[in-house]
């Protein structure tokens, strides 16, 4: 009689995370399979194996995933959104080095209420955190945009322009290509020196210093967000300006922390507070500013400087459903798990944040390589604890961008 095959309990625990991340019970995910709910249990708790490959891939299937995802093979972009949004970035990086505005566009383009409504399409999916749905429109809109400049209604081109390389530059920094999302800010600044605005002028100023804090320039954002604030208190008149002062004020407060000086974060972090108590919760420009950003930018500046019990007690006082866009809310629940995962004794409630930020922004969530450290930290602290398998599950799905 040959032997029973050893069982993988990492095999058991990446059938388990599978599962639970869909909400099936084993009996609902068994019958998916053809195989008991009591041979499924055994497999998910490592005291049977799932003994041949036919199993294996029943399991799979039933699970939506490849073999080679339970196995634990080295399977490069196993999303299908990783390998999208890989494609993405490399199409939007060339369309942002093809829109010169000292060259001429390609003629042909669709009429200008139709890029409008494009720009609209994109604009929602990016609040969505869809990013790799947001980079499937956006070359060709970048690319229709840029012709349009040359025409009859170039003002109104240079505007749309100005809007989608910011949504460029957004959505590049947060899949992690920081280098990329300058190069987007600088399309967004010259399409707004070439429109000659002072609120726009500081809207590109703001993704120039997020986009270098995001490269770890962080004397460089500072130095920008602080001259383009000071530029722009003379037009606060002017539909937008308050919001933008706001978030230059906040991109101050990270890039002067970062520099060393908590001091001088603290003062831009108070000025903005005082500005978002007078403007409320706002959505101009697809900024956010008011009260809660406040806060979800505090979080972020405390947890990144290290004081975890500090990011956790702003947290616990922030709602961020005041924001109904989901590219903020991720930004809540992803640094409150980082701060969590720093202090004993709240671990599980740190996974509960990193799982609710990837529902929330899974493409995001994948790619951000504080989250990957933060859950190979819980891993370890988890291992065989509840929470564990999920905490792999998760760690599987990400990948480097």
């Amino acid at each position: 009689m040959s032997p029973r095959p050893l069982a993988d309990p990492d095999v058991g625990e990446r059938i388990r995370a599978r599962r639970l991340l869909r909400g099936w019970s084993i009996r609902y995910a068994a019958s998916r399979a053809g195989i008991s709910h009591a041979t499924w249990g055994r497999i998910e708790r490592g005291l049977q194996a799932a003994n041949n490959r036919f199993m294996l891939a029943d399991i799979a299937e039933a699970l939506e995933c490849s073999s080679g995802d339970l196995a634990g093979a080295p399977v490069p972009g196993t999303d299908r959104a990783a390998t999208a949004t890989r494609a993405g970035v490399h199409a939007l990086r060339t369309a942002l080095i093809d829109i010169d505005l000292t060259e001429p566009g390609v003629a042909g383009s669709p009429a200008m209420a139709e890029l409008d409504r494009v720009l609209s399409l994109v604009d929602t999916l990016r609040q969505a955190c869809d990013y790799a749905g947001t980079m499937r429109l956006l070359p060709g809109l970048l690319h229709h945009l840029h012709a349009e400049t040359a025409g009859p209604e170039r003002g109104r081109a240079l505007r749309l322009l100005c809007e989608a390389t910011f949504i460029a530059s957004s959505v590049l920094r947060n899949l992690g290509h920081p280098g990329d999302a300058w190069l987007g800010a600088e399309r967004c600044r010259d399409a707004a020196e070439a429109v000659d605005d002072p609120v726009l002028l500081a809207y590109a100023a703001y993704a120039l210093a997020t986009a270098a804090t995001a490269s770890g320039s962080h004397q460089r954002g500072q130095t920008i967000a602080e001259r383009a604030a000071g530029d722009l208190r003379r037009h606060l008149s002017r539909p937008g300006g308050a919001e933008i002062l706001g978030s230059l004020q906040l991109i101050s407060a990270k890039a002067a922390r970062g520099r060393g000086h908590p001091e001088d974060s603290a003062a831009w972090l108070a000025e903005a507070k005082r500005l978002a108590r007078r403007t409320g919760e706002t959505t101009t420009m697809g900024l956010y500013f008011g009260p809660t950003n406040v806060d979800i930018w505090r979080i972020s500046i405390e947890v990144n400087e290290g004081d975890a019990e500090r990011a956790a007690a702003v947290a616990r006082r922030t709602s961020p459903m005041a924001i109904a866009a989901g590219f903020r809310q991720v930004f809540y629940y992803a640094d409150t798990a980082r701060a969590l995962a720093h202090l004993t004794g709240r671990e599980r409630e740190a996974v509960r944040y990193l799982l609710t930020a990837e529902r929330i922004a899974p493409q995001h969530v994948h790619t951000t390589a504080d989250l990957h450290a933060t859950t190979r930290t819980l891993l370890a602290r988890l291992h065989r604890q509840a929470g564990g398998a999920e905490l792999r599950g998760l760690s599987e799905r990400m990948w480097t961008p």
